[in-house]
């Protein structure tokens, strides 16, 4: 199985150890993974602004590159989500066919569904808050969303419990908005901020030294808060504590 290994262009620019622990926990498991260096925009920012058809071209690009994979791996919840949902249709559009679409898993899934990896040999002596963004709950599944009547299930916490050392803990308003949304936290600043505070606060009330998920926007968007109002808590990807030592 050949993986191509998806860096959404924030992740590249901003939060590039993301990246670096992804490749090296996939690596580590024995998988045969290549990274496409021309990689740029998923066009997400773009559709989120009312402009999806000029992503087209992005979109277009997107497939082309990773033609050839059995596989495409991000560690991205909103942009895998984004792909998988948006980027057929917008392709249909043009008279094309997305195959990308198809194929592409964010890193959580890939480990829990399709690797179903049961050991880790990494270490995390610390206690984390499990944050569950809206797209990784509601478009991959990635936990169970509070609306249903449904047994419990948490993919992200069955992979951080693997990790030596840890303790896991998630919030009281288990699935509640960060506020982030994309280009809802610049057209709605006040509102945005105001449940950023809302859901750190949540997470700090667990007792945790690290706020963690599968989405760095969303973990961008409450470290700000965090850096603002100096509060004791600090964010980190669910992929860096797997990778964790490696």
């Amino acid at each position: 199985m050949k993986v191509g290994l998806f860096i959404p262009c924030y992740i590249n620019a901003v939060y590039p150890e993301v990246g670096i622990a992804t490749y090296k926990l996939l690596k580590s498991l024995g998988v045969d993974v290549d990274y496409p260096e021309d990689q740029t925009c998923c066009g997400q920012p773009m559709a989120n602004a009312g402009y999806q058809l000029q992503a087209k071209k992005l979109v277009s690009r997107f497939d082309r590159l990773f033609k050839g994979y059995d596989v495409v791996v991000g560690p991205s919840a909103s942009c895998v989500a984004f792909v998988r949902e948006f980027h057929p249709g917008i392709a249909k559009s043009e008279g094309h066919k997305c195959e990308s679409a198809g194929k592409i898993r964010d890193v959580i899934e890939f480990l829990h569904d399709d690797l179903k990896i049961t050991s880790l040999p990494s270490s995390f002596p610390h206690k984390v808050s499990i944050h569950n963004s809206c797209h990784g709950v509601r478009e991959l599944d990635l936990s169970t969303p509070s609306e249903r009547n449904l047994p419990y299930n948490n993919k992200v916490r069955n992979l951080l419990e693997m990790v030596q050392g840890i303790e896991v803990f998630e919030p009281k308003h288990i699935d509640e908005c960060c506020g982030f949304g994309g280009m809802y936290s610049v057209e709605e600043p006040e509102v945005s901020c105001a449940m950023g505070h809302d859901k750190v606060l949540d997470h700090m009330s667990t007792g945790a030294e690290f706020i963690t998920g599968a989405d760095s926007s969303c973990l961008m968007h409450m470290q700000g808060v965090i850096d603002r109002e100096k509060l004791s808590i600090k964010t980190i990807h669910a992929v860096q504590i797997l990778a964790a030592n490696l």
